[in-house]
């Protein structure tokens, strides 16, 4: 058992993290061009911690990881991503992301970015584990990207249906979401925002009858593909529904679609919906989690306003 803790760091922590910084790049192999962090000095970095902010964790009372912070564009850009070398392989990283996500969250921000190195595999696999995206590679630099989900209030079902609409305006053809909540929770008036948002043809109700039914466009925007996979036995049910076909002219929506029909796209909006009913009435919770690198360059941050 190790006593881990992170913390966000301070000017004060500055020489800690410029001697983690200088074990951890100093450990690194050789690298063409070489990266410019054995020229941190506790000026330097006192100056990005007053700047941006930043992170060092310890172990056992000792600092043992840090990273620092820019803010920009709506993005927390992570540098500087170290780990002493005796303290690596005991989850100080993996700590150390966390924090620095809810950190993103707190601020309101997109996502985190960074940047990793082509000659450093095992650290690309980290990110890429961690849901990290590849957005862009100028090799020897390899640009990572994750959006991060938003949550927001939705208390009536005019709020679900606005939200809907509101939805509707960064949507495309091609475009899959998922819709998972409980019965009642506001699924399928989200849907009815979507659709109007989308300027679809006819109204949109649970299809209780018809498991999938399509919505033409008044104009010359995409249709809408809305399916209920409630009574659906499995996976291979829903590939009858032959979705495929449609999938990149339309807008596919899929309530009760988590754990049934991730398969169809590897882009996809997961829309989480939660009620909970008080003694001040219903509470309706919605959670939107962007899936793959459709999402990294549409900005979500509008939906909390």
């Amino acid at each position: 058992m190790i006593d881990l803790h992170v913390v966000e760091a301070t000017a004060k922590d500055a020489a800690d993290v410029v001697d983690v910084i200088h074990a951890a790049f100093g450990a690194r192999p050789p690298m063409n061009p070489p990266s410019t962090a054995l020229q941190e000095t506790v000026a330097s970095v006192e100056q990005a911690v007053e700047s941006g902010g930043g992170l060092l964790a310890t172990v056992d009372g000792h600092a043992a990881g840090t990273m620092l912070f820019v803010e920009q564009d709506g993005w927390l850009h992570l540098r500087r991503v170290s780990v002493h070398p005796r303290h690596q392989h005991r989850g100080v990283a993996t700590a150390m992301v966390g924090c620095a996500e809810e950190v993103a969250e707190v601020r309101g921000l997109d996502g985190v970015r960074l940047i990793g190195r082509v000659e450093l595999p095992t650290t690309l696999a980290f990110w890429r584990r961690r849901g990290y995206l590849e957005a862009e590679r100028n090799e020897p630099d390899v640009h990572f990207a994750k959006r991060l989900p938003v949550e927001l209030a939705a208390p009536t079902a005019d709020d679900m249906r606005e939200l809907g609409v509101r939805l509707a305006g960064v949507l495309r053809a091609g475009d899959l979401v998922l819709l998972a909540g409980e019965l009642g929770a506001g699924k399928t008036t989200l849907t009815q925002g979507i659709g109007a948002g989308l300027g679809i043809r006819g109204d949109v109700t649970s299809p209780t009858f018809v498991i999938a039914r399509v919505h033409p466009s008044l104009d010359s925007g995409p249709a809408l593909v809305h399916v209920d996979a409630y009574r659906l036995g499995g996976v291979l049910e829903l590939d009858d529904l032959d979705l495929d076909a449609s999938l990149d002219e339309a807008v596919t929506v899929v309530e009760w679609g988590e754990g049934l029909a991730e398969g169809l796209a590897d882009d996809r909006l997961e829309v989480v919906l939660t009620r909970t009913v008080g003694a001040d009435g219903d509470e309706r919770w919605v959670r939107i989690v962007p899936v793959g690198r459709r999402w990294l360059d549409t900005p979500l941050r509008k939906f909390r306003s």
